[in-house]
């Protein structure tokens, strides 16, 4: 089985990694570099990124205290940032190749250059949120947008990543949906503990 979508009767079958060694569906077999990512990497990062910032978003919504956009954003950004950052040094460590200490570092600032779009997906809520404190919308409103927002990207990751992979346009709107059933289970978690 190879890395590669495969054609099939109505176009291409997307082929995810199943049944290969460790790291090889992200591209580190045979020495290539983590750069080389595939749709379903995409995917990981932009949906996990926004899931993360609509779940931050959500948590930091505090009734009865003052709103802080601007501290909230930061947080937004900052703990993105962090999640990135732990992912591609797992990645990293669970993909290790021997070679040169040289050539392991470069491995893993490209494996942690990689992450980008989990703190690319997580921008338009921070940016939201420091929009917020320049035109002092308040906290409900900005937490609902936000979580709409963050659903409806979650629908487009989903769609695109999908179409990009070789799927037909129905099987592309049901992983999109799919995806955008996180965003709304994240709005419902919200209004029950809040």
């Amino acid at each position: 089985m190879t890395e590669h979508a495969e054609p099939g009767p109505s176009g291409p079958v997307p082929d995810h990694g199943h049944g290969q060694p460790p790291g090889h569906a992200h591209g580190h077999a045979h020495g290539h570099p983590p750069g080389e990512r595939r749709g379903a990497d995409w995917m990981f990062g932009g949906v996990y990124g926004t899931v993360l910032a609509g779940a931050l978003l959500a948590a930091l919504q505090r009734k009865g205290e003052e709103f802080a956009p601007y501290y909230d954003g930061t947080w937004v950004l900052v703990t993105a940032a962090a999640a990135g950052l732990a992912h591609g040094y797992a990645h990293h460590m669970a993909t290790h190749q021997r070679g040169s200490a040289g050539h392991r570092w470069r491995l893993l600032w490209l494996a942690l250059v990689d992450e980008w779009p989990l703190v690319a997906a997580a921008l338009p809520t921070a940016l939201l949120l420091f929009a917020a404190g320049v035109w002092g919308w308040d906290q409900e409103s900005v937490t609902s947008l936000g979580l709409g927002l963050n659903t409806a990207l979650l629908f487009a990751w989903g769609c695109f990543v999908a179409a990009r992979l070789g799927y037909g346009l129905a099987s592309a709107l049901l992983i999109g949906v799919a995806d955008a059933a996180i965003g709304i289970a994240i709005v419902a978690a919200n209004a029950f503990i809040k």
